[in-house]
């Protein structure tokens, strides 16, 4: 049997620390190279979601001086939330976790994040708001992740320029403002995202998806289905953090306008501003009636096809 452990990148505040990750008797997915041709990459795509979580398996963390145990659940996941109190530098550090079974054992490292002090938190989707994805084509979505490898991927133009002033605003020289990625592809997409971000200068992200899939059937479905758990993220993320303002980051292919406008209703002090996505020819009038809802409870927003818009809304109200 093999033994492998796949770590997200964590986040911890001034009481409190998260860690999270999956064990695997299979390759975990990221094992799988991203940058394969042809039939070679829709082989790996499939490969990623035929993996074989734990359950059960016994996980221990390491960080600093902390040593605590815990278990995975019936898909492989586990999930430290500790009491955290010391102090901590702002910005990443390392932490590890390790598993073993029987004979075998395996030892991962992840990084986790003390934000900056700064105003500004930043929450965005990855499909179709800085991934081209066709995620309104079910087909032409499928079709481009079995065919396109990392190096074929594109963002849309003008997002880095974006993305990185508003890492930067108010900030000193080696700070930075922190950022969340949040989408409902699933965690076997971790690793692809990851590096597609790093490939293009996208500021560095803790990075929330939707549970693991393991079979084909799973596979087929990626991405899709209810969005809740976009809610629940980000809803987790701001109740962490919420001496900060928000920016959201999303689109209009499904359901970010509406789920931006829960957020606001639940937090109408943390959002600052929002920004959707035109990814058809026209603007939906019902994404327009809920971006002027969300303006009467004095949140900015701005619904643009071309980031150049959105830059320069957000140098407007000030916030790069």
């Amino acid at each position: 049997m093999k033994l492998d452990i796949k770590l997200y990148r964590g986040y911890v505040n001034d009481q409190e620390l998260v860690v999270f990750g999956h064990v695997f008797k299979s390759w975990a997915p990221d094992k799988y190279e991203i940058d394969r041709r042809g039939y070679r990459h829709a082989k790996s795509v499939y490969k990623m979601f035929t993996i074989s979580p734990i359950k059960n398996a016994t996980v221990q963390l390491n960080f600093k001086e902390l040593e605590v145990v815990t278990k995975t659940t019936d898909d492989g996941y586990f999930r430290f939330n500790l009491p955290y109190n010391r102090f901590l530098d702002s910005g990443w550090h390392e932490y590890s976790v390790s598993c073993k079974i029987g004979e075998k054992g395996v030892v991962e490292r992840g990084e986790l994040l003390k934000p900056f002090k700064s105003k500004l938190g930043i929450i965005s989707d990855i499909d179709d708001t800085f991934l081209i994805s066709h995620t309104q084509n079910f087909f032409k979505k499928l079709y481009v992740i079995l065919t396109q490898n990392i190096d074929n991927r594109e963002v849309f133009d003008d997002v880095v320029p974006h993305y990185r002033a508003l890492s930067r605003a108010g900030q000193e020289e080696g700070q930075f403002n922190s950022f969340f990625y949040v989408s409902s592809s699933e965690w076997n997409l971790y690793e692809f995202i990851l590096q597609f971000a790093r490939k293009h200068g996208l500021p560095k992200a803790v990075i929330k998806l939707k549970s693991i899939k393991t079979g084909l059937g799973d596979f087929l479905f990626t991405g899709r289905g209810g969005h809740d758990h976009k809610f629940i993220k980000i809803k987790d993320i701001i109740s962490f953090y919420p001496q900060l303002q928000y920016v959201l980051m999303g689109d209009d292919s499904q359901q970010d306008p509406h789920l931006y406008e829960r957020v606001t209703k639940m937090f109408p002090m943390n959002i600052r501003a929002i920004y959707i996505r035109q990814t058809s020819k026209r603007q939906k009038s019902k994404v327009k009636e809920v971006l002027e809802n969300i303006e009467d409870l004095g949140v900015a927003t701005c619904y643009f096809t071309d980031s150049g818009k959105a830059i320069a809304h957000s140098k407007k109200i000030g916030i790069v």
